[in-house]
């Protein structure tokens, strides 16, 4: 993906971008209700969340990271738009064929392809896991990741109403699966 004076590259995450990711997600704890934490993270927080993504197997870190120009803020470059996760879907070993996934975006990366290119490079990366489905939870209304869900095969599977609470009102969050592996 190409857009002026940026040019993005998906690559797995790591430690050394555990402070830029941690001010991504603490920007949708502060100002969203696209998450449902309440208090923002130190990078020291996140940690153990970074180290339970390794590089191979089911559950995976990508980042974006624009490597034509540098970070502005920290001098440090090439800086990160934005990742995409897949998690244990739930902690019971009969849920290990299944993924929750998310994607996060620098605010100034929305609406720029950015989350197309890491869900494209995620669902590449788990084509060849032990996988039979994928999961979302899209606190609504959030009609822009709903689009991108459904671009990529998610279909819409239920809505838990008024399930969570923050910013002194209830939201609701819609479910959407996504097959995986082959249909047996």
């Amino acid at each position: 993906m190409t857009q002026p004076d940026t040019e993005v590259q998906v690559r797995a995450g790591a430690e050394s971008d555990l402070q830029a990711l941690t001010d991504i997600y603490n920007h949708y704890v502060r100002e969203t209700a696209l998450t449902f934490d309440v208090v923002p993270f130190t990078p020291e927080q996140r940690l153990p969340w970074l180290r339970s993504h390794p590089e191979d197997g089911p559950h995976r870190l990508l980042v974006a990271q624009d490597v034509r120009n540098v970070d502005e803020t920290t001098g440090a470059g090439p800086r990160i738009l934005g990742y995409a996760t897949s998690s244990a879907f739930r902690p019971k070993a009969a849920y290990s064929t299944s993924v929750e996934v998310s994607v996060y975006c620098s605010p100034d990366a929305t609406g720029r392809g950015v989350g197309t290119l890491l869900y494209s490079a995620l669902f590449e990366a788990l084509a060849g896991e032990d996988l039979r489905r994928a999961y979302a939870g899209i606190a609504q209304p959030n009609v822009s990741s709903v689009r991108l869900h459904e671009r990529f095969g998610f279909g819409h599977i239920g809505t838990y109403t008024d399930v969570g609470r923050k910013f002194d009102r209830y939201w609701d969050v819609a479910w959407y699966e996504k097959q995986l592996g082959p249909r047996t």
